[in-house]
């Protein structure tokens, strides 16, 4: 259960883009008839939301050295910069996006179209946990909407953009792969925002992959459960179990949710995983604890 938190920028729009790296091993530069440079590499080219930290830098990375071209998207530059920088000579693009913000989703997708000419894959992946340990009757409606604008409406948002992109570019189609979490079938104590949004998500990817399928695009969803990073630290010290207690789990390293990733984004479109969950072997989620 981890993504990488996105916040409220206020009113104002800044969107900065970033060309990080571009060489000819990871796909040809080239300038087209109308003045852009397009740069895809061999793999395609992937959209990774909530890039600078956890999952989204994971599966940034394994794509990067996969040879996917691969538009960086979240909050901080500099952590967008810092992903990207843990494969020199990738081609990346680092755009600063909020994805609860309309016009920020649609600034991003018309840099990643202007820079790479086309959309292969979307990894659906920013979210934030929320207030954690707050009682459900105390749960400030900024908070809980905070999360639903991140988890759920950000992830709309981000599959409109890149169905419609997917609809009209030559060859048609693509894949987006939205990152729900085992608390999409099973909750935490304290945890109303998040696990509803995450709920929601299912249903969500249920219907796009429905709808994609005229389109040739294909929508899965992975569920994760406890990859080992900043978000999920607190696993390994002490997390409130459904019976009140305290206890500490198991964790698994983020790089295999990343190569599972990989494995689905690099199906050819006639073949679907549409759901798929991983998680710690141990953790306490199959049976009653």
């Amino acid at each position: 259960m981890n993504a990488e938190p996105t916040g409220n920028t206020g009113n104002t729009t800044a969107i900065q883009v970033t060309e990080v790296s571009a060489d000819a091993e990871a796909g040809a530069d080239t300038e087209v008839s109308d003045g852009t440079h397009r740069n895809a590499g061999p793999a395609g080219v992937a959209l990774v939301t909530g890039a600078g930290s956890g999952i989204g830098r994971a599966v940034s990375v394994e794509l990067l050295r996969a040879g996917w071209s691969v538009a960086l998207a979240g909050r901080r530059p500099e952590t967008l910069e810092a992903t990207a920088a843990l494969v020199p000579g990738g081609a990346s693009l680092a755009v600063r996006t909020d994805v609860s913000r309309p016009e920020e989703v649609a600034a991003l997708f018309r840099a990643v179209r202007e820079r790479f000419g086309r959309l292969d894959l979307l990894f659906n992946n920013a979210g934030t946990f929320g207030p954690g340990g707050v009682p459900f009757e105390e749960l400030p409606y900024d908070a809980w909407r905070h999360v639903v604008d991140t988890n759920l409406n950000g992830a709309f948002l981000c599959a409109q953009g890149a169905y419609r992109q997917m609809k009209d570019q030559v060859p048609r189609g693509g894949r987006i792969i939205n990152n729900g979490s085992v608390s999409a079938h099973t909750p935490r104590p304290l945890s109303a925002p998040y696990t509803a949004t995450k709920h929601a998500l299912t249903g969500l990817t249920k219907s796009l992959s429905l709808d994609g399928r005229a389109h040739g695009i294909a929508v899965g969803q992975i569920d994760v459960g406890n990859a080992a990073t900043d978000m999920t630290a607190r696993m390994q010290t002490g997390a409130l179990q459904a019976n009140g207690e305290t206890a500490a789990e198991p964790v698994m390293d983020v790089a295999d949710v990343a190569r599972t990733v990989r494995h689905m984004a690099e199906l050819p479109l006639e073949a679907n995983v549409q759901f798929v969950t991983v998680l710690a072997t141990a953790m306490p989620y199959v049976g009653r604890g």
